[in-house]
């Protein structure tokens, strides 16, 4: 079993494995969307798990910021990143909280982050 942290408001429904499948063999758009989600997800924790053991902590962090920006999908990256406290960015990237407040203050010296320089990243929520 795992947790999770919501970062903005969200519902949860527990569905059980009968419906499930009866669903996933009676709606062919369901079941195709579904099992898309599934292959971005497996490829994501793969990228996670290859970018915790070979990159540093501050190009983790620029990688999930880059990420709840949504960078890199269609159209524009968002203007507004959900507000998200450094101590819950540190344990996205296993690190500690001064060392996430340390690299997002660099981040805005040299200009990475103008959105960043908003801090939406408080230091505790």
């Amino acid at each position: 079993m795992a947790t999770a942290v919501a970062i903005m408001e969200c519902s949860i429904v527990e569905v059980g494995k009968a419906v499930m499948n009866r669903v996933l063999h009676s709606e062919p758009k369901f079941s195709e969307t579904f099992i898309a989600h599934l292959l971005t997800r497996n490829i994501r924790i793969e990228e996670d798990l290859v970018d915790h053991l070979f990159n540093s902590s501050e190009k983790r962090l620029a990688r999930i910021l880059l990420f709840l920006a949504n960078f890199g999908k269609e159209g524009r990256p968002e203007e507004v990143i959900p507000k998200i406290s450094q101590e819950t960015l540190a344990e996205m990237i296993g690190t500690t909280r001064s060392r996430v407040s340390f690299f997002l203050n660099r981040f805005r010296k040299v200009g990475s982050s103008s959105t960043m320089a908003e801090c939406r990243f408080t230091p505790r929520c």
